[in-house]
């Protein structure tokens, strides 16, 4: 891989240029983003704690911020060491604004894509999906008989990131059908997984979920053509993955601390003798030990991705960045004490049982409503009605000249594209509406 084509300035629509803007097209692409109602969204969804009263506790969006941020101090870092240790003749100087723009805007986006209540959430689709699918008829045929395979794994295996890339370059509505139209180089580096969810490997680390839905198949094809990325992962994506696992294993930290799940007794009894005296008492104490851990991580990730430069461009590179670094094992040991404190808690258990009611009553009114919008069923017309008319826009377009049973899955996707949209508390109003509470 080469990244005068990697970092592609080009988008799947192209840009009529009215008037001069010396802005680059990562500049803009990061303009599109802040100023959408889809990023203003994630201030809204979940983190760790769904549905927190507190100001104090990350939502996706303070996650995504600091993502952002990260990514563009690595970005300049590696491409610092590039160039410091002459690791590609082809690297340009001024590559490093691009890369770390790229990055910035990717932070930015990277969760964007998730459902209400977080990853608990994916799950929760996942499960109703392959639970109910099979129970489902269209005009007398099983859904399960009629849909292509590739079109019900998707449904089987529904995530986050392939909603992601759909929302922005399809569903975030506003000129036209091409969403925010981003540029194809952002739009590969947020490609965590570049497969279908008839390749999914759970043994290969950029195998183990699927990339993009049947219905994004074409798009995703631009992007890889565009940036030559010949179904390999994106060099960038192992820089943002970088900056999320540091972001999120520190900050669950903080948050449950926060929240009196664990103080600075608990983590020094967890972490051993060696972190006794660099972790002090009192949140203050444990800000420094934070921020002191992700100064580290972000050091040793620039260090590790030159290291293994070679491996990543070719699209060999096995594995994550942190596991090649010394901070990557403190990063899985402050993971897993998130995990035993704060995950496992009854707070968070509660919390996400509610959050799974919610959303399997969702799922229960749309998605059979959606199958078939013609039957004269004044119930399910009336749920039909309350979907966003962006989102039954771009189903009309995508859908236009279609075969029925693609038509099909489009309208099954458009029930999953409106529930995924949705903040935590819209699900939770309009479950209460349907439900009469």
């Amino acid at each position: 891989m080469e990244w005068k084509y990697l970092l592609c300035p080009e988008r799947i629509r192209k840009s009529k240029g009215r008037h001069e803007d010396l802005r680059s097209a990562f500049e803009k692409d990061y303009h599109r983003i802040i100023g959408s109602a889809s990023f203003r969204r994630l201030q809204d969804k979940t983190q760790v704690f769904p549905l927190d009263k507190s100001d104090f506790v990350r939502t996706r969006l303070t996650h995504s911020l600091e993502v952002s941020s990260f990514g563009k101090s690595l970005g300049q870092s590696v491409s610092k060491i590039i160039l410091r240790d002459k690791l590609d003749e082809g690297f340009k100087p001024e590559y490093s604004h691009d890369i770390s723009d790229i990055l910035s805007c990717g932070g930015l986006i990277h969760d964007i894509g998730n459902p209400p209540f977080g990853h608990f959430g994916e799950t929760v689709i996942r499960r109703w999906f392959k639970d109910n699918l099979s129970k489902l008829e269209y005009r007398g045929n099983k859904l399960t008989e009629l849909l292509e395979p590739q079109m019900l794994e998707d449904f089987y295996n529904y995530e986050g990131n392939a909603q992601g890339l759909r929302l922005v370059t399809k569903l975030h509505h506003v000129v036209d059908e091409h969403g925010m139209n981003l540029t194809k180089g952002l739009l590969s580096s947020v490609i965590k997984y570049p497969v279908s969810s008839l390749e999914i490997d759970r043994n290969c680390e950029y195998k183990k979920k699927l990339g993009y839905f049947y219905a994004d198949g074409e798009t995703f094809n631009e992007i890889d053509s565009g940036c030559r990325t010949e179904g390999k992962r994106n060099p960038l994506v192992y820089l943002l993955e970088a900056a999320d696992d540091i972001a999120y294993k520190t900050a669950d930290i903080e948050d449950a601390y926060k929240k009196g799940l664990i103080d600075s007794h608990i983590l020094r009894d967890e972490l051993g003798d060696k972190y006794n005296r660099s972790l002090k008492d009192g949140y203050n104490g444990l800000q420094r030990f934070i921020v002191t851990v992700q100064r580290e991580a972000l050091e040793d990730t620039s260090e590790a991705f030159g290291e293994n430069y070679s491996e990543i461009m070719s699209g060999d590179f096995k594995g994550n960045l942190l596991d090649k670094c010394p901070s990557g094992a403190l990063l899985d040991r402050l993971g897993r004490i998130a995990y035993k404190y704060a995950f496992s808690s009854r707070q968070i258990y509660l919390m996400e049982l509610g959050g799974k009611s919610i959303l399997n009553a969702l799922l229960d009114s749309f998605v059979p409503a959606v199958i078939d919008p013609k039957k004269s069923d004044d119930i399910n017309f009336k749920v039909c009605s309350l979907i966003s008319e962006n989102y039954k826009n771009i189903y009309e377009i995508y859908s236009e000249n279609k075969p029925e049973r693609e038509k099909l899955y489009l309208r099954l996707l458009l029930a999953a594209d409106y529930i995924s949209g949705m903040t935590d508390s819209f699900a939770r109003d309009l479950y209460r509406q349907l439900k009469g509470i």
